[in-house]
């Protein structure tokens, strides 16, 4: 219960900036000398730092001989997801529904989440080695393979630059994640010990960016052609989207007789997805676009999503998995 209550107050405090963001619009497009787009370009780099201190060198080390859960997760978080989306491209037929199938696929694209999907696998007895395997080098991969997947589609109207993205995304995350990845060992410790602090400080980035970017949005009359029906749909094709996903990866693990504990990591972490990533991953491909807003509303509805589905399969797995050990 303690879990799914800091979850709805991070999913309440995402609504609010939306509510902000609609209300008082100024601050998000201030073009000043101290304005929200240098803060929060700090604040990514500084986010994607701690992160690589965080990754134990030892640990991704330790984690790579399950090569058939790390297969599973990557191909299940860069392959089976965007071909899903893709399938229903052909029922597009108008520009309006063009921009809301982009915003789906670009959920689709992004990398797994990192703390949740190991929070959720520890609760659930699973393989945490490997969960933390799989999640960190999701991230990594990411870099490359979001924008890749989306310059395939993004670049029909020349609104995208993929040698001009890859470029940012190399200097605003992978550089700092490299450059944590070289501190760990003096200042791994360090960061562990203040953990809650630095969700916190993550958290505090994400809210900016959504401020920001429903702000241009809302400045923009973007939302003013997108309909509460389309919104919807937008939240009904997220639900079937994880439900999807997670029957797969089920599937495929009884299909390939993962033991439990690799089963649990490879539902929990090929079916999530990250909003930290998202976020920041908008602010770099789509600053210039006036729908910045609207590629983060799937991620945020499916983020929520994920949270509260899995916290709570996880909770029930894991209080199973106890009772078993008692018998």
């Amino acid at each position: 219960m303690k879990m799914l209550k800091k979850i709805d107050g991070f999913i309440v405090s995402l609504m609010l900036m939306i509510v902000l963001a609609w209300f008082f619009p100024q601050a998000g497009v201030y073009n000043g000398a101290l304005n929200l787009e240098l803060l929060t370009d700090i604040g990514i780099t500084l986010i994607f730092f701690f992160y690589g201190l965080k990754l134990s060198p030892k640990q991704m080390k330790e984690g790579l001989s399950n090569y058939r859960l790390h297969i599973l997760v990557q191909l299940t978080t860069f392959v089976l997801f965007p071909l899903l989306i893709i399938a229903f491209k052909p029922l597009i037929q108008t520009e309006e529904q063009g921009v809301i199938w982009l915003a789906m696929f670009f959920l689709a694209a992004l990398p797994s989440t990192v703390s949740s999907s190991v929070v959720m696998v520890v609760l659930a007895k699973g393989n945490v080695a490997g969960a933390i395997f799989n999640a960190s080098v999701s991230g990594l991969i990411g870099v490359f393979l979001t924008p890749l997947w989306m310059g395939l589609f993004w670049s029909v109207d020349g609104a995208f630059d993929f040698s001009e993205i890859i470029a940012d995304l190399l200097l605003k995350i992978l550089l700092p994640i490299v450059l944590g990845l070289l501190l760990h060992r003096y200042f791994g410790s360090f960061v562990k010990k203040h953990l809650k602090k630095l969700a916190w400080f993550d958290k505090t980035v994400i809210l900016l960016i959504v401020y920001k970017s429903f702000s241009k949005s809302f400045t923009t009359g973007l939302f003013d052609e997108i309909s509460w029906g389309d919104l919807l749909l937008i939240g009904a094709g997220v639900l079937i989207l994880f439900f999807v996903v997670y029957g797969i990866v089920g599937l495929i693990s009884r299909l390939l007789n993962f033991n439990r504990e690799d089963k649990i990591a490879a539902l929990f972490c090929g079916s999530k997805k990250s909003l930290v990533h998202g976020t920041v991953f908008s602010k770099v491909m789509f600053e210039n676009a006036a729908g910045q807003g609207l590629f983060l509303v799937p991620i945020m509805i499916y983020h929520a999503f994920q949270l509260i589905i899995i916290s709570f399969i996880a909770q029930k797995i894991g209080k199973a998995s106890v009772e078993k050990d008692l018998d």
